[in-house]
């Protein structure tokens, strides 16, 4: 009887570790899970090796928008980079200004020169048209072409590590 006792009570921790893991591997799958930023892509407003969190399930019910910092699978890689145009839009960078259908829009954070860009085409359903911040070497739609939304994993704006950049970046 004592024996069937300690059975039970070593199965329900068992059972109580194994349910914390797939609760921890699902949330990390489908939710949210850690990102390094590989590059100088995203400077000034993301560093090389700076750590972020990837939220993957918000996309399943807003859109995405403009200027938002997306995660994207680019080949076998993964690739941060800002959403500048949305689907049904033209883009144009001119005198390192952004038009969006031939209008002016501000973009309110830190990025380097610009060329001159213009994309020909209207930007497709599902498809978007992003950039680095740090233009000047950035590997981005204007090199490898509009992202497809299935690409894009979701989004990523905090950084939880190194601790001295903590914060929400924008």
């Amino acid at each position: 009887m004592e024996d069937k006792k300690d059975f039970w009570i070593t199965f329900k921790g068992i059972l109580s570790y194994v349910i914390i893991i797939v609760v921890v591997l699902l949330i990390k799958e489908f939710v949210i899970t850690p990102i390094r930023v590989n590059g100088e892509s995203m400077e000034n407003t993301l560093k090389d090796k700076d750590i972020m969190l990837l939220d993957k399930i918000s996309y399943r019910f807003t859109d995405i928008k403009r200027f938002q910092i997306v995660v994207i699978k680019y080949e076998d890689e993964f690739i941060i980079k800002r959403v500048i145009g949305l689907p049904g839009e033209k883009v144009e960078f001119k005198d390192n200004k952004l038009y969006i259908n031939d209008k002016y829009i501000k973009e309110d954070f830190n990025h380097g020169k610009t060329e001159d860009f213009k994309l020909e085409e209207v930007i497709p359903d599902d498809y978007y048209f992003v950039v680095g911040d740090n233009r000047g070497v950035s590997y981005d739609s204007r090199i490898i072409g509009l992202i497809k939304r299935k690409d894009i994993l979701g989004k990523s704006s905090l950084v939880i590590f190194p601790l001295n950049r903590f914060g929400n970046k924008k």
